[in-house]
């Protein structure tokens, strides 16, 4: 007869089951209802997941996606609220504050210090980019791409900003001039990017940002080695930075 686990193997053992069970998302943090408030007064702005226990699929995987380009920006804290709805039903009080429905799974509330109320988002939660659009149109944080650079990621909003072919001009030999002042090979090849991205808008028009995009998209489908996949991916994240900042001009 097989002797029975000693109590505190069993606690272990409990939560060995607990770790290996809950998905790790880089870059977002857990909360419960003794958390919850806590975090909340500490930073600028945090974003709240609200989904089942254990969430999985394509909108987890977006989800995954915000919470990593969440981490270069200090102001900016992603969470998670986990809603069991068996047993305990951990954390279904907070579901109920802020009147998150099961069949809604997943719900996102943006909370911003000042403001009284969250602020709903109601877009596609199988976006990644559409998440992080909304966030900074209602935050005004910068929330780079993998690969892009802030410094540059402002020149393209001054950029478009500006109403002249001279001034955008003028904004293009900025970005020229940071460009050549970088030391780091990685980080300079990027800024080439952005600065023929500009004197393509300034010489064709700004189709062309999404005209390259689609194009660079179905490049990185094909039959490409994995360093050129990675130098594609790169660029569609710099032209997916000229794409937002240009909806945000609309």
């Amino acid at each position: 007869m097989t002797a029975p686990w000693p109590l505190n193997a069993l606690f272990v053992f409990a939560a060995l089951v607990q770790i290996v069970s809950t998905d790790q998302v880089k870059g977002s943090v857990p909360l419960n209802s003794g958390t919850f408030d806590k975090v909340l007064s500490r930073f600028t702005a945090v974003l709240v997941k609200f989904d089942k226990s254990y969430p999985y699929g394509e909108k987890q995987d977006e989800f995954k996606k915000v919470a990593e380009a969440s981490i270069s920006q200090p102001d900016l804290i992603v969470a998670e609220v986990n809603i069991q709805d068996y047993g305990d039903k951990e954390n279904s009080d907070l579901g109920d504050r802020y009147g998150i429905k099961s069949d809604d799974y997943p719900e996102y509330r943006l909370f911003i210090k000042g403001k009284s109320e969250p602020v709903k988002y109601t877009g596609d939660e199988g976006k990644a980019d559409k998440i992080k659009q909304f966030i900074v149109k209602e935050t005004g944080l910068w929330l780079g791409l993998p690969a892009c650079i802030k410094e540059f990621d402002e020149l393209v909003k001054k950029f478009f900003k500006s109403e002249s072919d001279e001034s955008r001009k003028a904004v293009l030999k900025e970005a020229e001039k940071k460009k050549e002042e970088l030391t780091d090979a990685t980080a300079k090849e990027r800024a080439a990017v952005y600065v023929k991205t500009m004197q393509k808008v300034i010489e064709v028009g700004k189709e062309f940002v999404n005209t390259e995009l689609n194009r660079v998209e179905k490049l990185s489908e094909g039959k490409v080695s994995d360093k050129k996949k990675g130098q594609l991916k790169d660029r569609a994240n710099i032209l997916t930075s000229f794409q937002l900042q240009m909806k945000d001009e609309l």
